[in-house]
């Protein structure tokens, strides 16, 4: 008893009362997320209550990496090698289709003159038919090309390259208008709808956002009731900023709808999702919107009176919509990191053409250190992106499920990184960036949405910290259990032991990647699992301190949150990196500068969001700050006046 003493005073006191934390599911995830100051409605409060009943789900072990971090290990399984998922016939099959796209979009397609007509001309359209755009991943026997993920990824970076207007016409039809349909549909739903999908004879569209409902998709007010004879639901309500509204044919459309619980008979609110035609009638839309950017995508409203939707058109189940949006999402975020990264290469080739051609005081302005920097941040930020990109594609092709983190990631990332790098390139290109003929202005006006739109980048965040921390508090838990009975746990109790014993005399956790990178990239490795190391430690503080309460503690969620990108991309470029060394591709010594001074920078950042979170002078300044916030909100102006005084 004496040995049992000591094993539980080596492991960190866990009180019980405190150690609640949050459940898998992705409704708990997304929708518990609220600013501090705001009042909850009725309906948000039986939600949290909901969730916070649901916290207590037992561990379970995820192959995931980046679920993995929040418990401080390097689970590398996903990640390294770096997975390119495709054997001889994929790839023989994507090199001809990558010069035939690039030829579609550079000689068929004007993206200033589609910015002004804020329309895709038919030719074009026409053109991308005939490439099969429109069905890049319906399987061949249902008239699609059938690509893989990796394979969809690289023609997505072409289109990414040229036009993202462009992008989202396409995108807003096959990555999430369709979608449900290819990945939940029923056989007899996909024979029906897929085939002239996937030839672009009909358009699809996403129908989730209400004027009322944006991140919060639980609060939809659009609603569909059985009619007497069970034959139809018959929806009602309208939709707001659908990309494709005004031209689809074929809806997914997320409403409530009443379910009877079969055991109680109680009749619940859930959402459901549903296939729905123009020609079932009563559906129409509105003008085109107005937009900053992608002003060839069509997006209006849609509106549904009274429209019949046959029984059998429900998709996975009554009262499965939220899950069927999740899937859609979490399955088509990962497009959006490869698109972004064939903008980011071209805005950066432009910006060298200028750089290399423009001479100030008597030098090319390259050779100037202000420029060269900003020309290795772009360059290193495009190469994490597109690292990040095809780690998601090839992960999903090697057939794991656990990418929902990673998928979230790779968007925040890219969308983030692509402004980033448009904003540096029109700053070396000076006044001819501003300009409209060179084209970065329209793509500077095309990005703006992508940080908001399937899915904003801060409650993606706050998705990726409350995923990671239920996962991470799973396994608390269940140390908790097995210390109270150590005995019968010795196993659980042994290996925690071990750990924590490594880190306590500084030799860390055990964590490690030298079997897995290149040598010369063995420090690089090194840091980043220090950072692993540094992650587990503070999130487990973190949940020890907060319990359940941390849902609301959004500060420190991001700060995780930021973290967790950070080491997610050190791990992508490593890996990646690590694969052309081993090749011996030309680019590898190049790749190799690149990632060592990104991970170098990039665990200062690691280590300063860690950091913040035990710092009370920077907690005592986001109090403040909630404060500042508050009365600015109040007076719904800024506090103070002029300094003149009028």
């Amino acid at each position: 008893m004496h040995k049992v003493g000591q094993i539980s005073k080596m492991l960190v006191a866990v009180p019980k009362q405190q150690l609640q934390v949050l459940n898998t599911s992705e409704a708990a995830a997304m929708t518990a997320v609220r600013f501090q100051s705001t009042q909850p409605s009725a309906a948000a409060v039986e939600r949290q209550q909901k969730k916070e009943k649901a916290m207590q789900k037992k561990a379970v072990h995820s192959k995931s990496f980046c679920q993995n971090i929040f418990r401080g290990i390097v689970e590398s399984e996903q990640v390294f090698p770096y997975p390119i998922a495709l054997d001889e016939e994929q790839r023989e099959n994507l090199e001809m289709l990558v010069p035939i796209a690039e030829r579609v979009m550079t000689e068929q397609n004007d993206p200033l003159l589609n910015d002004q007509m804020e329309t895709v001309p038919e030719h074009t359209i026409q053109a991308l038919r005939e490439l099969g755009a429109f069905g890049l991943q319906v399987p061949v026997e249902l008239d699609g090309v059938g690509l893989t993920n990796t394979q969809y990824a690289r023609l997505t970076e072409v289109v990414g390259g040229n036009d993202l207007g462009v992008g989202i016409f396409i995108g807003a039809h096959q990555s999430i208008g369709f979608k449900g349909i290819l990945l939940c549909g029923t056989d007899a739903q996909k024979e029906q709808y897929l085939p002239k999908l996937a030839t672009g004879e009909n358009f699809a569209a996403f129908a989730l956002t209400e004027p009322g409902s944006g991140s919060d998709a639980g609060s939809i007010k659009t609603r569909a009731e059985l009619n007497e004879a069970g034959t139809h639901w018959i929806l009602n309500g309208g939709k707001i900023w659908i990309s494709n509204g005004g031209i689809a044919e074929i809806f997914t459309v997320f409403c409530k709808t009443p379910v009877t619980d079969e055991k109680t008979g109680t009749v619940t609110e859930k959402v459901s999702a549903f296939i729905v035609e123009r020609a079932f009638g009563g559906v129409t839309h509105g003008p085109p919107e107005k937009k900053m950017g992608i002003k060839c995508s069509n997006t209006a409203e849609v509106y549904f009176e009274n429209t019949p939707i046959p029984v059998e058109n429900v998709l996975s189940g009554v009262g499965d919509g939220f899950k069927v949006a999740m899937q859609i999402l979490n399955n088509g975020r990962f497009g959006m990191g490869a698109a972004l990264s064939g903008t980011m290469r071209t805005v950066i080739q432009k910006a060298c053409e200028h750089a290399t051609a423009r001479v100030q005081f008597g030098s090319r302005i390259d050779g100037y250190g202000a420029i060269q920097e900003k020309i290795a941040k772009m360059s290193m930020i495009h190469y994490a992106t597109e690292s990040m990109a095809y780690m998601v594609a090839g992960t999903m092709d090697s057939g794991y499920e656990d990418y929902q983190l990673e998928a979230a990631i790779s968007k925040i990332f890219a969308s983030e990184a692509a402004w980033f790098v448009t904003d540096e390139a029109i700053q070396v290109l000076g006044g001819n960036g501003y300009m409209r003929s060179l084209g970065l202005e329209k793509v500077m006006r095309d990005l703006r949405i992508f940080r908001i739109f399937e899915g904003t980048n801060d409650i993606l965040r706050l998705f990726v910290a409350l995923v990671g921390i239920q996962y991470a508090g799973g396994h608390l838990r269940e140390l908790q259990k097995a210390i109270s009975h150590p005995i019968s746990n010795f196993g659980v109790v042994l290996g925690e032991v071990a750990k924590r014993g490594k880190g306590a005399v500084g030799i860390g956790s055990g964590n490690s990647l030298s079997e897995h990178v290149h040598p010369n990239l063995s420090e690089s490795a090194a840091l980043t699992c220090k950072a692993v190391d540094a992650m587990g430690q503070c999130v487990e503080k973190v949940l020890i301190k907060h319990g359940k309460g941390i849902i609301n503690e959004q500060f420190i969620l991001n700060r995780l949150a930021n973290a967790t990108i950070d080491i997610y991309a050190n791990s992508c470029v490593l890996a990646r990196c690590s694969k052309s060394l081993n090749e011996g591709l030309e680019s590898a010594h190049h790749e190799e500068m690149m990632t060592k001074v990104w991970v170098n920078e990039s665990y200062a950042r690691i280590m300063d969001n860690l950091n913040q979170l035990k710092n009370p002078e920077v907690l005592d300044n986001f109090k403040t700050m909630s404060k500042i916030s508050e009365a600015v909100c109040t007076k719904v102006a800024p506090v103070q006046g002029n300094p003149l005084g009028f």
